[in-house]
């Protein structure tokens, strides 16, 4: 008699403990990817180096915020980086809180020029491919890039933009091939916080919204079998894209991330 309670005693606490570890990553409830201490679940891939040597010190946490810094680079001359995160997601709803701040590092992209595509940028990657897929001199993983930028000054210039490296997307029905395309979004000048969110929902619309409002939308994320990588992805798991990994780069200015959470969503 004592053995069976204690058995159920037993099978109740395994119950609770599963139900409890299983609790933070129940649907419509926020994830903190970065969890404002270290980087811990975030592995660093940097163009020219190793996967998980994160070259510079360029991904780090300063005063509880992850800090894209180039402070101990001499020049940048196309060092471009990610730092990936553990996981990969299908369904979700992705919310970041950024700044830039500072001056671009020396030689980086079209650092001569005030204007250039460069200062003030930065990106989220979704429906990444996994960082071992790499190769060491790769510039940018095969992903889908939610470009955030920051404003001159003075100038407009959207932020919350998509990129498509070694991938496509469809909107209004058409295949879209170009490599980058703004969104509606308004400029955010100076050192401010921005909230920029992003809801992906497989192959199905991925939204890009800001301030409560959706400044661009597309659909069918796929792989590019233009692309020499992309096409050696495409024999391995199929052309069209429904998940994948999460990165945050470094593209030659510095960039300060208060908050990166995650909310998964039904499928």
């Amino acid at each position: 008699m004592i053995s069976k309670c204690l058995m159920i005693a037993c099978g109740l606490t395994l119950t609770f403990t599963i139900a409890t570890a299983d609790d933070k990553n129940e649907k419509g409830k926020w994830i903190q990817l970065f969890n404002g201490k270290n980087l811990d679940g975030w592995t660093a891939k940097i163009k020219g180096y190793e996967l998980g040597d994160n070259f510079g010190d360029t991904f780090r946490v300063e005063d509880g915020l992850l800090t894209v810094s180039y402070d101990k680079y001499e020049k940048f001359d196309g060092t471009f980086g990610h730092l990936f995160y553990k996981d990969e997601f299908e369904n979700y709803r992705l919310r970041i809180e950024y700044r830039f701040i500072g001056e671009q590092v020396g030689k980086g992209e079209g650092w001569a020029m005030r204007n250039s595509w460069a200062i003030r940028n930065s990106g989220v990657m979704i429906h990444g491919e996994k960082p071992e897929q790499m190769g060491k001199d790769q510039s940018f993983p095969v992903s889908i890039e939610v470009q955030l930028l920051g404003g001159n000054g003075s100038d407009d210039r959207t932020t919350s933009n998509l990129c498509t490296p070694g991938t496509h997307v469809v909107m209004d029905g058409k295949l879209v091939k170009k490599h980058c395309i703004s969104s509606t979004s308004k400029t955010y000048h100076g050192e401010q916080w921005v909230t920029a969110e992003v809801e992906v929902r497989g192959n199905k619309p991925i939204k890009h919204i800001m301030e409560g409002k959706t400044v661009l939308e597309y659909s069918e994320p796929q792989l590019d079998d233009g692309d020499a990588h992309a096409k050696e992805l495409i024999e391995m798991s199929g052309k069209m894209l429904k998940g994948g990994t999460i990165s945050l780069q470094s593209e030659s200015h510095p960039v300060q991330f208060r908050k990166v959470e995650l909310m998964k969503l039904d499928d």
